[in-house]
């Protein structure tokens, strides 16, 4: 039987980024990997090498924000392990039916003289508007970069010009109410608000339904942020895709001696007298954990199918029904489509330009198309009859995804898992069947080809993953990518449960990581950054304390009076 410091459940991107951090503390690590490959959601494969050999595609993760807005790249100098970004600019482009087209570059001034060719008045209401959502999110930064338990961790994450930000956001009793009546409100609300023109609000209305619910949910207006964190801190890609990323963490963690078996599925985790203290996979051998299990996958599969309900019982009676009932998953997900093209995508209804290739593609004709592919979901329909969905030709940023002159397409369309009235029929009961997937592909591309007339002569070949085959893939509970929803009442305290919103479990030496934790999905790094920092201050209390707050007060200190 084989022992570590530390067992973890998956190789996710947040798992390897926990796991550097504890092995540069000087621990033992050993990670469990379902899939013949590491990375989880954050892989780039050869995935159709039959038909389009040579052509490398990112099966889900694809455009980096969130991790730029952390110190795991520079802390772990992950550039010494291979990774280099690449800049996208213009980030956005997104074709309207009638003609005009929203194109965002990382430059402010330049977007909003993109937006004054058709509304002055949105272009001067759009640099007001990013400008309050940068002042926001540097002052919520300290907060994502940060157990959301540790008043040291998030006090030291502040400087000077992040206490300006919060206090020009909350620092009067009118701009308070005005930031909390924003929270409680919906983007769809808070756009309308703020702008007039369709062609404007609608990508931005798509933008921030990447949080997985529609642009008229109330509790959920934080989303609309997405599109200024375009601006700054911007948006970019790893060279060789967003496996690149989990390449140099594989290099990185190796290096340290850190240990990573694949094709490695973790059936049980072993308790003894309320106490992790190791991991069985398929096939029954267990590997040993003198400190600690950590699970990067979610805290439903972990405890309801990985635990024994009397093991968690007892230390906490209530947990089981808890996870059972408590968190929620509105059934949407997405039906991802990836294309081999002989010739890049071309739009010449709206002035075409090679720059449009560069960020993302949003095709999101109104507010309502946005908040139709969403609404639709929740009922188990498919919203395929006049499709909104994101589109990245990441091939004409990084030639080395493909052949020469070759290009790839990552397509991005919302769908149920579960669809409505074929309850136990196709994959796993939810309805998904190759016939039904390939029948919502065409009518997916089919309206790009509306934009892009020259798209459907240039498919070389095409791989469809419906829902059910996502969820399969990524070992997701119903296909949530994001492990639970990014809802605000499952958000910071609430992640994914109280008890567990801080990385640790009623359990000893179980803790959590991944999506399912805070801050939450996307590629951020930061679950698995501050579930090390958890881990470390367990183990060495007093030490870590110590040296996270003078590391606070070093910063504080030095931010006040301008030192290092």
């Amino acid at each position: 039987m084989q022992e570590y410091d530390v067992v973890m459940i998956g190789a996710g991107h947040n798992g390897l980024v926990c796991a550097a951090y504890l092995l540069k503390a000087g621990y033992s690590v050993l990670l469990l990997e379902k899939r013949p490959v590491p990375g989880g959601a954050a892989t780039t494969e050869e995935c159709i090498p039959d038909q389009a050999p040579g052509f490398k595609f990112n099966l889900c993760a694809i455009d980096h924000e969130f991790i730029h807005l952390g110190p795991v790249v520079e802390e772990l100098e992950l550039t010494k392990y291979g990774l280099e970004y690449l800049e996208c600019d213009p980030v956005v482009f997104c074709p309207h039916p009638d003609g005009k087209y929203f194109l965002a570059h990382k430059s402010l001034e330049k977007t909003c003289a993109e937006i004054a060719r058709y509304n002055e008045r949105d272009a001067k209401k759009y640099a007001e508007f990013t400008d309050y959502w940068q002042r926001a999110i540097n002052a919520m930064i300290p907060m994502f970069n940060a157990p959301p338990k540790s008043v040291i961790d998030i006090f030291g994450n502040y400087n000077i010009q992040k206490f300006k930000d919060l206090f020009s956001v909350i620092g009067s009793p009118s701009k308070s109410l005005d930031f909390v009546r924003t929270m409680l409100n919906s983007a769809e609300d808070i756009l309308n608000e703020w702008f007039d023109e369709e062609f404007l609000k609608a990508p931005l209305a798509r933008l921030a339904s990447e949080l997985g619910a529609p642009p008229s949910q109330k509790n959920l207006a934080i989303g609309v942020m997405m599109m200024s964190m375009r601006h700054n801190p911007g948006m970019a890609r790893p060279r060789g895709g967003t496996g690149a990323l989990v390449q140099a963490l594989v290099n990185l963690v190796t290096s340290k001696g850190g240990v990573i078996l694949t094709d490695q599925h973790v059936e049980k985790v072993l308790i003894d007298d309320a106490k992790a203290v190791g991991v069985r996979v398929a096939g029954g051998q267990e590997y040993r954990a003198k400190y600690g299990v950590i699970s990067n996958i979610d805290a439903q599969r972990l405890f309801l199918q990985m635990t024994d309900k009397s093991d968690i019982d007892a230390v906490d009676s209530e947990l089981w029904e808890r996870l059972e009932r408590r968190i929620i998953n509105n059934n949407e997900t997405i039906l991802k489509i990836d294309l081999a093209l002989d010739q890049p995508l071309h739009f010449p209804y709206h002035a075409h330009k090679d720059e449009y290739l560069i960020g993302s593609i949003l095709i999101a004709d109104s507010m309502n198309h946005v908040e139709q592919a969403h609404n639709k979901c929740t009922l188990g329909e498919i919203p395929d009859s006049d499709p909104s969905m994101y589109v990245v030709m990441p091939s004409f940023l990084d030639p080395s995804l493909a052949p020469p002159g070759k290009h790839t397409v990552w397509i991005e369309f919302f769908a149920p898992y579960q669809i409505a009235g074929a309850e136990g029929t196709g994959l796993k009961g939810t309805g998904w069947t190759d016939e039904l997937k390939n029948k919502v592909a065409d009518r997916v591309v089919d309206k790009l080809a509306t934009y892009s007339p020259n798209l459907k002569n240039s498919i070389i070949a095409r791989r469809v993953e419906s829902p059910a085959e996502l969820g399969e893939r990524l070992g997701a509970y119903k296909g949530n990518y994001y492990h639970i929803d990014m809802t605000m009442d499952q958000m910071i305290f609430f992640r994914p449960l109280p008890e567990l919103a801080n990385y640790k479990t009623p359990i000893d030496n179980l803790f959590l990581t991944g999506a399912g934790t805070h801050p939450g999905g996307s590629i951020s790094g930061m679950p698995g950054r501050n579930c090390a920092r958890v881990f470390l201050q367990n183990k060495h209390p007093i030490s870590q304390t110590l040296k996270d707050a003078g590391n606070s007060l070093k910063s504080t200190v030095g931010s006040v009076f301008g030192i290092g």
